[in-house]
């Protein structure tokens, strides 16, 4: 299954009146990383940046002057997203950007249930907290000491990262796909092959382990337990 993990910065809080300044995402597919991304800083019109976001996220208004406007790089984002799911922190308010930012360009929005919210998976699953990103990536071992602010893509980035051991890790997403011939391939945890054949047996099994002493020393051992002993459900000629 294709996702897309996403984050957006922007000149404020009200998806109304504000406006996305950059946006960043990361493509998983089958909750992995596939290396393709996606980033862009972007031109507000004449929206100004708050300064209290500014603190948070670091980009003034110098940073995203001559950048592209959000009706610039609109198609090349809906192409890399395609039919893929997307996947934010807190994904209503990343949610309320993008769609607002499509009404203005008279787009139609991206309807709600294409989006998976990972602070409410995190709030399920931890209810206790605390479930800010920061958080959840000590709570994983996953290195944030790059963020010193706020940033799309990076957030982005440490957001597959928690998604994915959130999802049980990467050991139980493992997608090793073999060659296309019945080689066997591990999918969620299970080996199958594409014929779901069975494993080979051997051509002639292996030679016992155990002695006839041994053998002889457990059957006296069973039959000294009484005609109830569970030994007899598993193997009743232990009784002979």
């Amino acid at each position: 299954m294709r996702e897309i993990i996403f984050d957006t910065e922007t000149t404020g809080l009200d998806p109304r009146v504000e406006r996305i300044i950059e946006i960043g995402a990361v493509e998983l597919d089958g909750r992995f990383p596939t290396g393709r991304t996606f980033h862009h800083y972007i031109r507000p019109g004449d929206r100004r940046i708050d300064p209290e976001a500014t603190r948070i996220h670091g980009i003034t208004d110098a940073d995203v002057a001559g950048k592209p406007l959000f009706a610039d790089i609109i198609d090349q984002f809906l192409d890399f997203v395609g039919d893929a799911q997307l996947v934010a922190h807190n994904a209503g308010f990343d949610r309320d950007f993008i769609n607002h930012e499509l009404a203005r360009l008279n787009r139609a929005a991206i309807p709600d249930d294409r989006f998976t919210d990972t602070l409410a998976l995190a709030r399920r699953k931890h209810p206790l907290g605390p479930n800010r990103l920061d958080d959840l990536c000590r709570r994983y071992g996953i290195d944030n000491s790059r963020r010193i602010h706020h940033g799309a893509l990076l957030d982005a980035e440490l957001l597959a990262d928690v998604y994915i051991e959130m999802s049980g890790g990467r050991q139980a997403a493992l997608g090793l796909s073999v060659a296309a011939d019945g080689a066997r391939t591990m999918i969620e945890g299970q080996l199958e092959t594409e014929e779901n054949a069975p494993m080979p047996r051997r051509a002639s099994p292996l030679s016992p382990r155990l002695t006839e002493a041994e053998r002889a020393a457990h059957a006296g051992l069973v039959a000294g337990l009484g005609d109830k002993a569970i030994w007899l459900k598993l193997d009743p000629g232990s009784a002979a």
